[in-house]
């Protein structure tokens, strides 16, 4: 509450005034979904990898290998099987680190020098451009009572009830988009 003076004919009169913008504004509340993969747990997952195979007696004189090749990983072995079983033992690594399966897209196997296979692994970081579509598509035939927008690699969902924006949430992880999703960003205004 505020007071406002005020001459009106010689006298001052008072009123009160109240300030209340807040309580009459709507409040916003939002989210972000998006997706990103830490990469130093990507590392150790690597090193637990490199440590495993070079102590089990399956992999006992082979080249097999996981590297990092700038945000990508590059698997090699000698033939397709221990390839197969090396990336089986990535992936538990990587599940045990917090990392999800989702977060990686395999490429082609391709033969590579020496009579050896070589496949690249690409890792997701952010929400491509056709999924977020996905997604506030979803949100809109849901009929939920909330704005999803799309804001370079993250979608942004904005709504007046907090109890709504849970339940997409909830909506959003029962439905399987194929990437790695993550709630971020919590707000109220």
């Amino acid at each position: 509450m505020a007071t406002v003076t005020r001459d009106v004919g010689g006298s001052a009169v008072i009123w009160l005034v109240a300030v209340a913008e807040s309580r009459f504004m709507a409040k916003e509340n939002s989210f972000d979904i998006v997706s990103k993969t830490d990469y130093a747990e990507v590392t150790n997952a690597i090193n637990q990898t490199t440590k495993e195979v070079s102590q089990r007696f399956d992999f006992k004189g082979s080249r097999a290998t996981v590297e990092m090749n700038g945000k990508d990983l590059i698997l090699s072995a000698e033939d397709e099987t221990k390839l197969r079983n090396m990336n089986d033992i990535l992936q538990s690594k990587m599940v045990k680190r917090g990392i999800s399966l989702k977060a990686l897209d395999y490429q082609k196997i391709e033969p590579a020098a020496g009579g050896s296979v070589r496949q690249s692994v690409k890792i997701q970081q952010g929400i491509p451009t056709n999924k977020a579509k996905e997604v506030v598509k979803f949100i809109k035939d849901g009929k939920y009572k909330v704005q999803a927008s799309i804001q370079g690699e993250t979608v942004r969902v904005a709504g007046k009830d907090r109890d709504t924006l849970q339940t997409v949430i909830y909506a959003l992880k029962a439905k399987d988009f194929g990437i790695d999703m993550q709630f971020d960003n919590y707000r109220t205004n």
